[in-house]
């Protein structure tokens, strides 16, 4: 990776959990200074007007304490998400947000449905489901990691909860799974070892030239100087001290 390129990737890592963050904040803080609330820019299911929400809602929070607990969910979700499939993180992103809103909108109850908690869910399953069937090794790893931490939201796709929209929480998850199928990622080739060539001669190699054939090893001397060629010198040269002697 070059230096410009390691910068680009960096700055993106960082930079999409900001903006995000910046974003539900910014729109919160302009709800406090005009003293209202955006709550019927939500998606609001099966009409019309509610299909702005299906843009909008991600941004649109009821509470400060309903910011406060997207804020971080969303903020290392996203720089996971760019960290691992920098490539197809934006895809994701804009997918989740209108796949997972036009869900909400079809199956939600007459309501208006806001938060980036759909987001989440679409992030969490992304990243879950695409470590597991990608089969590789720090993949998987992941998808344990993010178990471990959010497993616990996956009740909260049920109406287990009065007052949380479960429909978007459910149109999340199903469209995180749906992503992970159809998203193509391109994986690290994993390094081989010289040995793990189709191509691979042992007799040519080195290092097990210095073993013999039950396994012990044999210290490879050098071969003798064949007559008539002229044996290496080494020359030394000594300079003289022209430093003057202390008195």
């Amino acid at each position: 990776m070059s230096e410009y390129n390691y910068f680009k990737f960096t700055n993106s890592v960082l930079l999409a959990p900001l903006l995000a963050v910046l974003a539900i904040w910014t729109i919160y803080w302009f709800e406090l200074r005009l003293g209202t609330n955006f709550n019927e820019y939500g998606v609001y299911p099966q009409t019309l007007t509610g299909l702005r929400g299906v843009i909008l809602s991600p941004f649109i929070h009821g509470s400060l304490e309903h910011l406060y607990n997207n804020t971080i969910p969303l903020a290392v979700l996203t720089a996971v998400l760019f960290y691992f499939y920098r490539k197809s993180a934006i895809t994701v992103l804009i997918l989740g947000i209108l796949i997972s809103g036009l869900i909400t909108w079809a199956i939600g109850r007459p309501s208006y449905h806001i938060g980036a908690s759909g987001l989440i869910y679409v992030l969490v399953s992304f990243i879950f489901f695409k470590g597991i069937l990608t089969k590789y090794y720090r993949l998987i790893a992941l998808s344990l990691l993010v178990v471990f931490i959010y497993g616990s939201m996956l009740w909260y796709v049920f109406p287990v909860k009065a007052g949380i929209s479960w429909e978007g929480h459910l149109g999340g998850f199903l469209t995180g799974l749906f992503l992970a199928f159809v998203i193509k990622t391109k994986l690290p080739i994993p390094k081989k070892f010289p040995w793990e060539h189709p191509d691979y001669n042992e007799e040519a190699d080195e290092f097990l030239q210095h073993f013999d054939e039950n396994g012990n090893f044999v210290e490879k001397v050098l071969e003798d100087i064949e007559e008539g060629d002229e044996p290496l010198r080494v020359s030394y040269h000594f300079k003289k001290d022209t430093t003057k002697p202390e008195e």
